[in-house]
């Protein structure tokens, strides 16, 4: 099966106060470690999703990633033109640019469940995380979301979606604050002192 990637960076990031994924996170843009992420899964493109106000230094230079611009911040048009982009493929996965620590390995291991499958949802303590894994079958019902609408809702109206049980809980860490950086970067050393 062939897979793409989508990134979502086109939101406002208002509880952040703005500037959100310009925001410097361990030497860079956060949304630098979500592309990097993106890249490291089995998908033969990446597309990022962006406003116009977002500088294109943000890849930092990383190849094969394909800018979408973006006015709207809803996140229901971000999702219908990533999956438009990669309209092509037999699915897509969906990362989110506000979620720099989700594991490199983590779309390597959804890739095998999709199957028959809607989707593939990574769940830590029984809330799912990202990326989500979206079959090609889904994407005329992305169609119909409006708004500020992801895909949760038609996730959890389906009883043909696999989830992938992890034990690390980086599937749902995300950035909305300014102070989450700092308690991100707290945990990192964390963790590297305790090994």
């Amino acid at each position: 099966m062939g897979f793409s990637a989508i990134v979502l960076a086109a939101g406002a990031g208002e509880r952040f106060g703005g500037g959100k994924l310009t925001a410097r996170f361990r030497g860079e843009a956060l949304l630098a470690h979500a592309i990097r992420v993106a890249r490291a899964a089995p998908v033969e493109s990446v597309f990022v999703v962006h406003t116009p106000e977002l500088p294109m230094g943000v890849w930092n230079g990383q190849p094969d990633v394909v800018a979408l611009k973006l006015s709207s911040s809803g996140l229901a048009q971000s999702l219908k033109a990533g999956v438009a982009a990669a309209g092509h493929a037999d699915g897509v996965f969906v990362f989110l640019g506000d979620m720099p620590l989700v594991p490199h390995e983590i779309a390597g291991c959804l890739a095998p469940l999709l199957k028959n499958n809607f989707a593939v949802v990574p769940r830590h303590a029984g809330k799912p995380g990202h990326p989500v894994l979206l079959s090609r079958r889904a994407f005329p019902e992305i169609e119909g979301l409006a708004g500020d609408e992801g895909a949760g809702r038609l996730l959890r109206e389906r009883t043909d979606v696999a989830f992938l049980d992890c034990a690390d809980d980086r599937v749902l860490l995300d950035v909305d604050r300014i102070e989450d950086l700092a308690r991100l970067e707290e945990r990192i050393r964390a963790q590297g002192e305790a090994e």
